[in-house]
């Protein structure tokens, strides 16, 4: 039977539809192999959302036939949408398909023979309107659940409506049965994910809020967290369920993009300043420990010098706990281009490195801040240079001297200082030791 390869570019929501692809195929008896190893199939998963889209996508494609110059190349996902000439122009390409038909790869083609011409399989984005179910894990103790994909959102700086289609997702009862296999499988912690995970359920009589009401009640999933939620999605009641719940974890991710009014305007996004600064000062008022990131774009067209600062000045003063920032990149048939004056590079640059400046240190003090103290962590496998690392439940990273007793185990740990590869050190507590010895002598 054929090798097969596959290689995401792109966010945790691409990666699990890679993962589900990648199902498909070891369901019909293919091979999988690591992209840097020769095979007979390259499938590649682009992003759209970045001007390097094309040249990131060529990169891979060559990196592909170096292994294997007489393999069959298929590049999919949200840039096959986007730009599906362009990318049938890419020496090597066999095969391109949109977001309709990513997922049908296996039907669509059968030998998976090199050809002459690349074969294009591209619709009207508005005709993408089923739901693929979907989930990919970092590890053998995260799985991140694909709940919701496309978006009906009209941001200015944005392709993914183009590339994904419009919002859609599928019953609270498809997304329980999935987590509950997660479970099955092993998984401590489900972490839901979507192009827009908060828009769950639009014009249905589902919503967000009601799907983690259910996923609270699934018995064995010890741990949810959900992914980056829009301040206008992210309800109060939400943010009061959270701080109740025993199993959604005290950590929030959301995008802000700017601090200023006048570029939230011209970004086209739903909120203001203000609304964003009473979810913050909500969730710290019931959960004073959680974690709180936020997404930043800067250089948009339009951001003079006072309006970054404005931005700056804004993020700066409110009790999050880390940034990430995107230099804004111009993307085809978006709002953005029209919008003047445009940013110089070496300025988006700038301001760029001076966020990442300041979200280096309010992650430094949010991390700090908890020395001394006893958190839970569920722990990764991995052998980090002797370390074994985990996450808190307020989202620090831990590791301890590696013991593989605890690989995908939730134990007590002190939290000590930050170590330079940036995570804290952390001991295990005196109960949680005598526990671990007990059992390696009952497994011993």
């Amino acid at each position: 039977m054929k090798t097969v390869a596959f290689k995401t570019l792109g966010c945790k929501l691409n990666y699990s539809e890679t993962m589900a692809i990648q199902r498909d195929f070891e369901q019909e008896g293919y091979d999988i192999t690591d992209f840097d190893n020769q095979a007979d199939i390259y499938v590649v998963n682009t992003c759209s959302v970045t001007q390097s889209a094309n040249s990131t996508c060529r990169r891979t494609v060559r990196r592909a036939l170096r292994r294997n110059p007489e393999a069959f190349i298929a590049v999919i996902g949200c840039y096959a949408q986007l730009e599906p000439e362009e990318i049938a122009e890419i020496d090597g390409v066999d095969a391109v398909l949109g977001a309709k038909n990513k997922f049908k790869l296996l039907e669509l083609f059968d030998d998976f023979e090199k050809r002459s011409k690349p074969i294009v399989y591209n619709s009207d984005v508005n005709e993408t309107v089923d739901f693929h179910n979907a989930f990919s894990a970092d590890d053998r103790t995260r799985a991140f659940l694909k709940v919701q994909d496309g978006c009906s959102y009209n941001c200015s700086f944005c392709t993914i409506p183009m590339a994904r289609g419009k919002s859609r997702s599928p019953k609270i009862n498809t997304v329980v049965e999935n987590a509950k296999l997660l479970v099955e499988e092993g998984f401590k912690e489900v972490v839901v994910t979507g192009v827009n995970a908060g828009d769950f359920g639009r014009g249905t009589d589902e919503n967000f809020f009601t799907l983690l009401q259910e996923l609270d009640t699934i018995d064995g999933l010890e741990r949810i967290r959900f992914s980056s939620v829009e301040p206008n999605l992210m309800h109060e009641e939400i943010i009061h369920f959270t701080a109740e719940s025993d199993k959604i974890q005290p950590h929030f991710h959301m995008p802000l993009q700017s601090g200023s009014d006048k570029m939230l305007g011209l970004m086209r996004r739903r909120y203001q300043s203000d609304l964003y600064r009473q979810r913050v000062e909500l969730i710290k008022k019931l959960m004073p420990d959680a974690a709180i990131g936020v997404d930043v774009i800067t250089g948009h067209p339009g951001e003079t010098d006072e309006l970054f600062q404005e931005s700056y000045d804004f993020v700066d003063s409110l009790p999050v706990s880390y940034l990430h920032v995107f230099t804004y990149s111009e993307r085809p048939n978006t709002h953005a281009l029209n919008i003047e004056p445009q940013v110089q590079d070496s300025v988006r640059k700038e301001r760029t490195h001076k966020m990442r400046r300041l979200s280096e240190k309010k992650r430094y003090n949010f991390d700090t801040s908890f020395a001394d103290e006893v958190r839970p962590v569920l722990f990764e496998g991995a052998n980090k240079n002797g370390a074994m690392l985990g996450w808190t439940d307020n989202y620090i990273r831990v590791g301890v001297p590696y013991n593989p007793q605890y690989e995908n185990r939730i134990l007590p740990v002190r939290l000590g200082a930050r170590a330079k590869e940036g995570y804290l050190i952390g001991e295990l507590t005196q109960e949680a030791k005598q526990e671990q010895n007990v059992i390696a002598e009952l497994v011993g």
